[in-house]
């Protein structure tokens, strides 16, 4: 018979901005990486693996993410002590925040209920070097409020299937948003934030890859008045003349929330 296995649910958090995504890629500096590196060092001669709900691209950020560690032999000693030592040796820009005890019966990918994105940008003046990291930064005026009045044609079940890059015949594009507006950014605030921040906020039970930096990218075309509103509406039918190809930056979207079924 095999050593038993023990399975553990982790949340996490992560500032994005200097790694190449979640997923490992050899050569690069990831998310996964880092805690598998880290996992190694705190858990000398164990075997385990790790699986994410989910994966970020470069430079995108989360608030709220999780992931299985599944580990070989004897269960962790103490959970909150090996959190802790988990905490002293991830670099700054890395948090693990709690830690339980999970079974057979729980998948951390296929039991995501819900996922809301959030992704911050400012307009018009370029803002402090300091924001980069946390958000996009649009040097032309936009019209906000016509962004605004946009979102709600996201809402519902579409097809998404011009909003990701590199499509796939398997890809699932038809996609359900059960929320999606723009408003004054409530979410992070600094010092060195510009008076005036926005936040587009979209949730769904899942995305495609740059979907949702690419429905940001339509609705800053729209505020620049290179889309028309009626453009929004024929993206998603989708209209088989139309192309979007801006895909707004990586660094203002962040995970804020994963809730599980």
């Amino acid at each position: 018979m095999g050593e038993r296995k023990q399975r553990y649910f982790i949340r996490v958090q992560y500032l994005g901005f200097r790694y190449s995504g979640w997923q490992h890629q050899p050569g690069q500096r990831t998310i996964e990486g880092m805690l598998v590196k880290t996992l190694k060092f705190i858990l000398p001669g164990r075997t385990f693996k790790i699986l994410g709900a989910g994966r970020t691209d470069a430079k995108v950020s989360a608030l709220d993410a999780a992931f299985e560690l599944f580990l070989v032999g004897n269960p962790l000693e103490d959970e909150n002590t090996f959190l802790d030592e988990f905490n002293r040796n991830l670099p700054p820009d890395i948090r693990v925040m709690e830690i339980a005890p999970s079974n057979e019966k729980f998948n951390v990918i296929h039991d995501v209920g819900n996922k809301e994105y959030v992704y911050l940008f400012s307009f018009g003046k370029k803002n402090h070097p300091f924001c980069a990291p946390y958000m996009a930064n649009i040097l032309s005026n936009l019209d906000i409020e016509v962004m605004k009045l946009a979102t709600n044609n996201f809402i519902g079940t579409h097809n998404f299937s011009l909003y990701t890059a590199h499509l796939q015949k398997k890809t699932k594009v038809i996609r359900t948003v059960d929320y999606c507006e723009i408003r004054e950014n409530d979410f992070i605030k600094a010092s060195f934030f510009p008076d005036e921040s926005w936040a587009f906020i979209v949730r769904g039970t899942g995305f495609m890859r740059y979907q949702i930096r690419m429905m940001m990218g339509a609705l800053i075309q729209l505020g620049k008045g290179e889309l028309a509103t009626d453009d929004i509406g024929r993206s998603l039918v989708p209209d088989p003349g139309m192309r979007l190809k801006y895909v707004a930056p990586a660094s203002g979207l962040f995970l804020n929330r994963l809730d599980f079924k």
